[in-house]
């Protein structure tokens, strides 16, 4: 395969590529650049870890002039802020010896600090779509001279519940614009977005989304319940040579915090936990703790796994089986990058064998299983979730048992509703009309 000097680049930006280390175009970036650079609208369909984000970025920096106006020509959406931090470093990177400046916005922090950066003028906005939708409304973020709008990870930002703020921006845009999406599922709620808002968008496939990649190597383990795994993981962990870098993936944020709290008792300080439920500084902090190897696992949630990317990831255990067997695929992704070898590890349970079933067959591949070592203790404590449900004895609700507390009511209590003939006695015995049509309709009768 040819290096990126076939792409034709600037010098600037093929030295930058040089000076990150890059050797040769991924097989998304051999395909995409043309396709992109020619103007057209694209929808590009690639799996986790493949390269995506400088698929997008080389030949529209490339083709980027420099200008001096302040608002920005080229919007890059992204669904988390993790991946706002990265991209904006990326873009950063490979601008180092041009002149592009390169904004990253998203909510958690003072939206007024980001509308001062805003003022001062930038190139490149890359944004979260909740944040930037606010940016758009408060008049901070003039959209007119946008040219080039990427959406990436779009199947994730629906799932994130983005779908009003995506469609609002997308009209608040120029009509005149070169459309870019990049998604690793095509659902209905993508289709439908494609079919308004893009004009005749060429598509790029380099693989179906369930195809597992060739230098994961894949296990799993079939074990009884929750606090097994956390024997089975601490077993597994003890091994620091070879477990150096490992990522956990859970569905919940409150079991990874549960799975945090279990490991920092036996391995103290070599961990940390992301979730949405986290600060932003706390994330940013625990990805550049794990990322330098400061902390040797990392717990995250499945909203996470889009938004991270490290390198040299020695292992990705999934604590639990996804329901969704695409959330599988971009687990696994994070380890075995730059066509590096990669290990994943699946931990399944009775209920969970349907989704990993699902998994085996979207991938057309049966995991290989392993047996659980004799040294991990079966537990027999069991989550809320995992309990046997204890069904209530029937009890009769229709019969009374007259016991020593029950008793006849007495006579003056025993009223019954005699409705509107009780009325009418009581009229009768006071001879009062009750009501005001009664009394105009003796008027008239004595008359």
């Amino acid at each position: 395969m040819q290096n990126f000097s076939k792409f034709k680049l600037s010098k600037q930006l093929l030295k930058a590529i040089d000076l990150l280390g890059f050797e040769q175009p991924t097989p998304i970036q051999n395909k995409s650049f043309k396709v992109i650079k020619s103007g057209s609208d694209m929808i590009g369909i690639a799996q986790t870890g493949t390269g995506k984000t400088l698929a997008f970025l080389l030949p529209i920096l490339d083709q980027l002039p420099y200008s001096d106006q302040v608002e920005p020509r080229v919007l890059i959406l992204v669904p988390t802020r993790e991946l706002v931090v990265q991209v904006t470093e990326e873009v950063q990177k490979l601008t180092k010896y041009k002149s592009i400046h390169s904004i990253g916005v998203y909510g958690g922090t003072n939206i007024n600090t980001q509308k001062n950066a805003l003022q001062e003028g930038t190139d490149v906005v890359i944004a979260t779509p909740g944040r930037l939708y606010d940016l758009m409304l408060s008049g901070a973020l003039n959209p007119k001279h946008i040219k080039k709008l990427i959406i990436d990870e779009v199947d994730v930002m629906l799932d994130l519940g983005f779908r009003f703020q995506l469609l609002n921006i997308m009209e608040l845009l120029p009509i005149k614009r070169q459309n870019i999406m990049f998604s690793a599922t095509m659902t209905d709620d993508v289709e439908d977005m494609i079919n308004e808002y893009f004009i005749a968008p060429k598509k790029v496939s380099i693989a179906v989304s369930g195809v597992p990649l060739d230098n994961i190597k894949q296990t799993t383990y079939s074990i009884p319940n929750f606090y097994t795994k956390i024997n089975l993981l601490k077993y597994l962990l003890q091994n620091k040579e070879t477990y150096n870098k490992v990522l956990v993936f859970i569905s919940t944020k409150k079991q990874a915090d549960m799975i945090f709290d279990l490991l920092e008792e036996e391995f103290p300080t070599q961990g940390c936990v992301i979730h949405s439920n986290k600060t932003q500084n706390y994330r940013l902090r625990s990805i550049k703790q794990f990322e330098s190897g400061e902390n040797r696992f990392l717990i995250a949630t499945d909203i996470m796994a889009r938004g991270l990317d490290i390198d040299n990831i020695s292992h990705v255990i999934n604590f639990d089986t996804p329901r969704f067997p695409e959330n599988y695929m971009h687990r696994i992704g994070r380890t075995g990058r730059a066509e590096k070898e990669g290990k994943s590890i699946l931990f399944y349970t009775q209920k969970e064998i349907p989704f990993k079933e699902k998994i085996e067959e979207l991938m057309d591949y049966k995991i290989p299983e392993k047996e659980l070592p004799k040294t991990v203790e079966i537990s027999k404590q069991l989550t809320r979730e995992e309990r046997p449900i204890e069904k209530e004895h029937e009890n009769p609700t229709n019969i009374i048992q007259k016991g020593d507390a029950f008793h006849e009511k007495k006579e003056k209590n025993r009223k019954v509703n005699l409705g509107g003939s009780y009325r009418r006695e009581i009229a009768k015995k006071y001879k009062k009309p009750k009501t005001r049509g009664d009394k105009n309709y003796l008027k008239k009768k004595r008359k």
